[in-house]
């Protein structure tokens, strides 16, 4: 018997294999801002800790809403922050309220994932809820997707939503790519559900995928740790300690 939906899946992974490889997208890179440096990577899950060991030489770089997480030991505005394209203009409950915490707020670097239209329409959108930013830049889908293989030699063509990888996972990897010597993940557990910056209790996706990711990074014994004893004891990466590095 034939087997259509195995058909159409090959179909659909074979047309992204194609376009990927003809795009030839480059691997984003910030080592201009990261390189050498111990990056805090600040994700929205219910639960975060201030790393220890933080001061200002420490880099940060936020997911989406997350700096309003890291408010209580961030004092000035993250250095680098992805976000999704969707919460731009998006209409459902989570794109409306990151909307909403991150009116008046401002980033260095904002590195929006995804974005397909022109970019003034972009910035009108950013204005729209006067999110503030130092520099702007796209990463599309394939530069994303180049950036995931170079980390974890995995490619990844993101067949379905729950087979992407989590925005923070890609903070964590672009870290890596830009040569930081330490990644201090906080705020990030595959394991949790809501956000800290909203009551909306919504399901965390991408939960498979991120920890394949985090294994691959604890077995090529990347600088990847976690700032949050909790995702330690659960996920086993390594508790980060300022005096064991």
């Amino acid at each position: 018997m034939l087997d259509v939906d195995g058909l159409t899946r090959t179909r659909r992974y074979f047309t992204r294999w194609v376009r990927y490889r003809l795009a030839a997208p480059r691997v984003p890179n910030l080592e201009r801002l990261l390189l050498g440096k111990n990056v805090v990577v600040v994700g929205s899950a219910p639960f975060s800790t201030k790393p220890l060991g933080w001061d200002d030489s420490f880099r940060v770089l936020t997911i989406n809403a997350s700096q309003i997480a890291a408010q209580g030991w961030l004092p000035h505005p993250p250095d680098v922050t992805l976000m999704q394209f969707n919460q731009i203009e998006g209409l459902n409950p989570a794109a409306v309220e990151v909307r909403r915490v991150l009116q008046h707020q401002k980033t260095g670097l904002l590195c929006l994932l995804n974005w397909r239209h022109e970019r003034e329409r972009l910035v009108r959108g950013l204005e729209a809820f006067d999110y503030r930013y130092n520099e702007l830049t796209l990463i599309s889908r394939h530069e994303r997707i180049a950036l995931m293989h170079r980390v974890t030699g995995r490619l990844n063509l993101e067949l379905e939503g729950e087979a992407k990888w989590s925005n923070g996972i890609v903070g964590a990897a672009l870290a890596l790519a830009s040569g930081a010597a330490n990644v201090v993940l906080t705020g990030i557990d595959p394991l949790s559900k809501g956000h800290k910056y909203n009551s909306l209790d919504l399901s965390r996706m991408h939960q498979e995928t991120d920890l394949q990711a985090l294994q691959i990074f604890r077995d090529q014994r990347l600088p990847v740790f976690t700032a949050d004893p909790n995702v330690a004891q659960t996920v086993g990466l390594p508790l980060w300690d300022p005096r064991a590095t």
